[in-house]
């Protein structure tokens, strides 16, 4: 799947556009009708057109709008996804504001969970004078750890609220039998997300990692360890962290379907890792299986000297440090804002923390999306909004049929087996028609931390349940009001929830052309990732199984490669370069979606007249202004320093020039024969 950020559970990650990792941005429209706020065509006002489309055209589309719009200092960037996201979340906190006026909901209803869960986050009162003694009984068992055997225990006990240590395991669809669900292994354990930022020896990296131990280190003061005890700590943390990541995948690596799915005995399993004692693991956290799918074969071998090379002592520290870390929201102010200070400031730019009541609203939806999605979209999706979303879906699956037919690099059996995909992509819109049943969940206005532990568990063994049983083909990824939209590759379907079914993405008043630009493209993006580099390897069933002839696959591949080779020669930092093997598939989804959804509105229109000029710009060019509007933002150096080294998208910018400067239609549109951002037709890369 894919984090329109575009994304599928574990695969949301590596098959989605944009979750909240590309924020999209809503521009205000231009013209006289409008709806919501958003005129009917673009936002000429954010245009800057003293330097010219063929040279640059994000500035071209929204220069005076970026310097017109600053980064919020509670905000590591800002574009129309970030505008969005701030007005869904207006409207969710309506919602809980009319929950919290009465305390006589009934008890497990989604009010009295969204309410008292809200109660407990802002009740900072009872945050402080808890301190850290909710976290005392996982400390005693840290603390109690002995041996390694010892130390399989814990992890396994504490597995269900959170803790993994070096490795996970989850349930998820089986990639080569996609209507059962299967147990995987996977690597774990950095704090700092990737391992690049434990090798890189760029002073950059190297500030980050220096920071990194002073904030570990001010983490055990603030429990009561004595300054140079702290750093002690923070530095045997630091060097194990590293050494775990020298034997780990990078994301670059981890984005090979094939590479990365190792079915294996339970038995086989015990031999790779031995040091590891699997038998007490497993029991205690209930994830037992006769056969299981590892993730990296390497990686597991190689814990086996690691582990034996590693103190108790400093396993301890690791597990203590992320129980501190991975709980630092729902303990007291210092421990927050410390989190705040590493994790927002130091690694994405974010100068001040959100005010409480934005802070608890967001902690509520992530923790209970989808009881609040539930009351969401009952007062702010219209139906008609599926149907008019369902024709557009239907409009460029067709689109999509004729430009399979017409590509000259693939053969005809290819073909064939291409289209059988395509006619088996089936969508979800707006919510589930199942909800799922929080009722259960014990949630108290004056715990905080409890409640978090309780909704942890829920939600573990709601995913302990699903272990060797048929996938339920209706389950939702995403809660119903994320500005977001994601491909699932085990299920062959794409999902576009409500909260991206509004301006500046689909406003049933806007142009066609817009609407074209924005929610065409989304759709086909997530349409395409069926045929990226990663889900073109899985068939019209949703299974890991190449469709491909030989011939057809290395045409692809080379196509795939000059892409890549495209955006691995975009500067966006001195020195620091897109890595475009790690954001092919989404480059290859976006080339596509925009090619689709160019096609489809150009299908739309014939036979009929040809649309008016507005503010001086015909159809054409107001479609790629719909694209570069949606997707105009402003970032930190830090965040996109962030994003470079873990984001599988390239950043808003050059989603934008990147992709355009490949398309005929574009030079078409704007008359460029040359310019800083041209390619030559013979550089430009045609694949979809």
């Amino acid at each position: 799947m894919s984090q329109l950020l575009f994304s599928s559970s574990r695969l949301v990650a590596a098959f989605s556009i944009a979750l909240f990792s590309l924020l999209l941005g809503a521009c205000s429209r231009g013209t006289e009708k409008a709806q919501d706020g958003y005129p009917e065509a673009f936002d000429a006002a954010g245009m800057d057109t003293t330097l010219g489309p063929c040279e640059d055209f994000d500035n071209f589309a929204n220069g005076t709008w970026k310097e017109n719009n600053p980064i919020p200092s509670s905000e590591s960037r800002w574009g129309s996804f970030n505008i969005l996201l701030e007005e869904n979340e207006d409207k969710l906190q309506e919602i809980v504001n009319e929950l919290l006026e009465s305390k006589n909901h009934p008890g497990g209803s989604n009010e009295q969970l969204i309410a008292d869960f809200y109660r407990s986050y802002v009740d900072t009162q009872q945050v402080e004078r808890l301190g850290t003694s909710p976290l005392q009984p996982y400390l005693t068992r840290i603390s109690a750890i002995e041996s390694l055997d010892d130390y399989a225990k814990l992890l396994g006990t504490l597995r269900p609220v959170g803790l993994t240590g070096f490795l996970e395991m989850y349930v998820s669809a089986d990639d080569r039998n996609s209507s059962m669900n299967a147990l995987y292994v996977t690597q774990n354990g950095l704090s700092l997300r990737e391992k690049d930022y434990y090798e890189n020896q760029s002073e950059r990296i190297r500030e980050i990692r220096r920071e990194f131990v002073e904030h570990v280190t001010r983490m055990f003061q603030l429990m009561d360890d004595e300054p140079e005890e702290a750093a002690r700590k923070a530095q045997r943390i630091l060097d194990f962290e590293t050494r775990i990541a020298a034997i780990q995948m990078s994301r670059v690596e981890m984005r090979d379907p094939v590479k990365t799915y190792n079915k294996r005995s339970y038995k086989e399993l015990k031999e790779l890792l031995p040091a590891f004692n699997w038998d007490v693991y497993t029991s205690r956290s209930g994830l037992q299986s006769d056969t299981l799918i590892i993730r990296q074969l390497d990686y597991l071998k190689g814990l086996n000297s690691v582990l034996k090379s590693t103190s108790i002592e400093d396993l301890k520290l690791h597990a203590t440090y992320h129980l501190i870390a991975d709980n630092a929201g729902y303990l007291p102010k210092a421990f927050q804002e410390e989190s705040f200070h590493f994790y927002s400031t130091v690694l994405s730019g974010v100068k001040e923390r959100k005010e409480l009541e934005k802070r608890a609203l967001r902690t509520t939806n992530g923790m209970l999306g989808f009881p609040l999605g539930e009351l969401f979209v009952a007062r702010h999706f219209p139906e008609s909004s599926r149907e008019k979303m369902v024709e557009m879906i239907e409009n460029l699956r067709a689109t999509y049929r004729e430009r399979i037919l017409k590509l000259s690099w693939m053969g005809d059996e290819t073909k064939k087996k291409a289209l059988t995909k395509l006619e088996a992509f089936t969508y979800k819109i707006g919510y589930p028609d199942e909800w799922k049943d929080y009722s259960s969940v014990e949630i108290h206005p004056d715990s905080l931390f409890v409640n978090v532990m309780n909704i942890a568990r829920h939600k573990y063994s709601e995913m302990l349940d699903k272990l060797g049983k048929p996938v339920d083909k209706g389950e939702w990824f995403m809660t119903p009001q994320t500005v977001n939209a994601y491909y699932n590759p085990t299920n062959n379907e794409i999902v576009f929830p409500a909260g991206i079914l509004q301006p500046p993405f689909f406003n049933p008043a806007a142009d066609d052309a817009i609407n074209y630009g924005g929610i065409m493209s989304v759709i086909g993006h997530e349409f395409s990732h069926g045929f990226d580099d990663q889900g073109s390897q899985f068939d019209w069933e949703g299974n890991l199984n190449n469709w491909w002839t030989e011939e057809d696959r290395k045409n692809f591949d080379k196509l795939t490669s000059q892409l890549a080779a495209q955006f691995s020669d975009i500067e966006v930092l001195d020195s620091v370069y897109i890595d475009g093997r790690l954001t092919l598939g989404e480059n290859i989804a976006d080339l596509a979606g925009l090619t689709m959804a160019y096609h489809a509105l150009e299908r739309s229109l014939d036979g009929k007249p040809e649309p008016e000029l507005i503010d001086g710009y015909d159809w054409k060019q107001r479609f790629f202004l719909g694209w570069a509007q949606v997707w105009r933002a402003n970032i930190t150096d830090e965040r996109l320093l962030q994003q470079v080294k873990t984001d599988p998208h390239s950043p808003a910018r050059y989603r934008i020039n990147a992709t355009v400067r490949n398309l005929d239609e574009f030079y078409d549109a704007w008359g460029c024969d040359e310019g800083a951002n041209s390619l030559s037709p013979e550089e430009r890369v045609y694949i979809w």
